[in-house]
């Protein structure tokens, strides 16, 4: 369904509400609490419509973890309705966990998608008792991302950690190999 340019900024909301009705969430851009509670509220309100399967498009560049887990838990833990995720573009840092809150046979991704693997990043300042319990918070924070991305695509967490010690990216094959997605799809057809 093609929107004309002057109709998405003479409409602004149609554009949302259509994609709501074609069950379709979009999570597009830097990850943070203001998007985290649009998807949210999405999620919830088309799941409480009804438990017919949910798309969930991914093109983001991640952002606050914080953020990116909140959407995880409710895409995994406080949902009926089936999810399928679809990276596009390009799907980085906490936006593969995201990615991961549809169950494994449900991930997919289009053919120019590519992926991103690093550690959190962060930066502290003020008093020295306040650096140090930041660099613990960034270590366990890590360690969380390093277990739940070893659950997800099989890999060891060793590396996981090896992997995402510095930048690492995948094409959608590679990330298919890797355990991140199951399939690579050329068609949304193709989700059933």
């Amino acid at each position: 369904m093609y929107v004309s340019q002057e109709e998405q900024e003479s409409h602004p909301q149609p554009l949302a509400m259509r994609l709501l009705k074609a069950r379709t969430v979009l999570i597009s851009g830097q990850v943070d609490q203001e998007l985290a509670e649009r998807v949210i509220s999405q999620l919830l309100i088309l799941d409480a419509e009804s438990h017919d399967p949910i798309r969930v498009l991914i093109t983001s560049q991640g952002g606050h973890v914080d953020a990116g887990y909140a959407i995880h838990d409710v895409m995994r833990y406080a949902l009926h309705s089936n999810l399928k995720t679809v990276g596009a573009g390009w799907v980085a840092s906490i936006a593969v966990p995201i990615l991961f809150g549809a169950p494994r046979e449900n991930r997919f991704a289009f053919p120019n998608t590519r992926f991103l693997l690093h550690q959190p990043s962060g930066g502290a300042g003020g008093h020295l008792s306040d650096i140090r319990i930041e660099a613990q918070e960034m270590v366990k924070i890590r360690e969380k991302l390093n277990k739940l991305m070893a659950a997800e695509t099989g890999q060891s967490e060793e590396r996981i950690r090896q992997d995402s010690d510095r930048n690492f990216w995948m094409s959608a094959e590679e990330a298919r190999n890797y355990g991140i997605i199951t399939r690579v799809i050329s068609s949304v057809d193709e989700l059933g």
